[in-house]
């Protein structure tokens, strides 16, 4: 299945499920169950999956949206798609491809063995805070580029999207943007270089493991578009992974409470040089098998 969510003119959100070429909305207002996490509460307070509580919500509904034209970035009854899940938490993953590790101690440590190599190697994986629907952006919408960072990079993801459980109910294609230039500065700065408006973009559509697998194999695309021509084109495959999902998941639940809908990043394999530091009027597309295609502007943040 596949789900995710629109906001309306009002500026209303609702939860819609692909049907065929259409979105169903499937937003209830007078049960007061209307965004996607309010399905996931559902379906956790009552201990069904949440493909059952949509498949069931779905069987009901008659307000339809073009599935292409959503899908472009436009709008359809006067709905477009935004993000399609409101993350509770959204945290990431750091160094889990081997070229990640490489490349960050290359650039920070002249070439030798550093802090990343150890990171990919240890027990510990790294994980980070993100942020929190208030950072977050959906497809079509803009990225940031932090107002004191000089050298803003996408980080093309397979995302995880988690019930309080720890539990994997589907996947997306997520940007950890990052201004590494602050961290290269100190990795004491982390925070300021991962967490602000717009840093997080997720979709365009949540797709469930009965349709992903385990996830463990997808092909990953990342291009970034800069007047007309792709300045960076760049691909790997989740199997390069160096944790399984499972390890993600317990060492971020350990003693650490997440909320029912986090977003869990699980690591970037395709690598933005500083010739690609991201500028305004750019746009980012990430690619994935079986889950779409996630388009970003880039912003400024002012």
């Amino acid at each position: 299945m596949k789900f995710g969510q629109a906001r309306l003119s009002s500026g209303a959100v609702h939860a819609v499920v692909l049907d065929g070429d259409e979105f169903v909305d499937i937003s209830d207002a007078a049960r007061g169950i209307v965004a996607i996490h309010d399905f996931l509460d559902l379906a956790l307070a009552r201990g069904e999956s949440l493909t059952a509580v949509l498949e069931r919500a779905a069987a009901g509904a008659t307000l339809r949206y073009e599935a292409t034209t959503l899908l472009a970035g436009h709008e359809s009854r006067g709905a477009r798609l935004t993000m399609p899940i409101a993350p509770r938490d959204a945290w990431g993953c750091g160094v889990t491809y081997k070229r990640s590790a490489e490349f960050r101690d290359q650039d920070a440590a002249g070439g030798t063995r550093g802090i990343y190599d150890y990171v990919y190697s240890a027990e510990r994986p790294e994980t980070f805070y993100k942020g929190n629907a208030a950072h977050t952006v959906g497809s079509f919408e803009a990225i940031g580029i932090r107002r004191d960072s000089t050298f803003t990079a996408p980080e093309p993801e397979l995302a995880l999207v988690l019930d309080s459980r720890g539990t994997i109910v589907g996947f997306t294609c997520s940007n950890d943007v990052s201004a590494w230039d602050i961290e290269r500065e100190n990795p004491l700065y982390l925070p300021q270089s991962k967490v602000f408006r717009a840093c997080l973009a997720i979709g365009p559509l949540v797709v469930t493991p009965d349709e992903v697998g385990s996830g463990m194999d997808l092909n990953l695309r990342c291009r970034i578009i800069r007047d007309g021509n792709a300045i960076l084109d760049g691909s790997v495959n989740t199997s390069q992974i160096g944790r399984t999902f499972a390890q993600l998941i317990e060492f971020l639940t350990r003693d650490n409470p997440i909320g029912n809908g986090t977003i869990l990043c699980t690591g970037t394999g395709v690598i933005a040089q500083r010739q690609h530091a991201l500028r305004e009027g750019d746009a980012v597309e990430i690619t994935i098998d079986r889950i779409g295609t996630l388009v970003n502007p880039v912003k400024r943040l002012v």
